[in-house]
């Protein structure tokens, strides 16, 4: 029942998709990760990871495929 760090997801959409935004060179893995553990503590179905920093903007949709559909 205790709260450790404080971590929040940037924002949601009609409390349904989470977005996740960042502003860096490239998308790793690390960044997916964090955005498919928010869906996950936010017990949320889908997400969007959407990097502004690169030359091109890129985005990923993410899914939580520990709920039931």
């Amino acid at each position: 029942g205790h709260n450790i760090g404080t971590r929040r997801v940037d924002f949601f959409v009609d409390d349904k998709i989470m977005v996740e935004l960042k502003a860096v060179i490239a998308l790793e893995n690390v960044h997916l990760n964090q955005a498919i553990n928010y869906l996950e503590a936010y017990k949320t179905k889908i997400g969007l990871l959407i990097n502004f920093g690169a030359s091109s903007l890129e985005y990923k949709r993410v899914h939580n495929n520990k709920l039931p559909d």
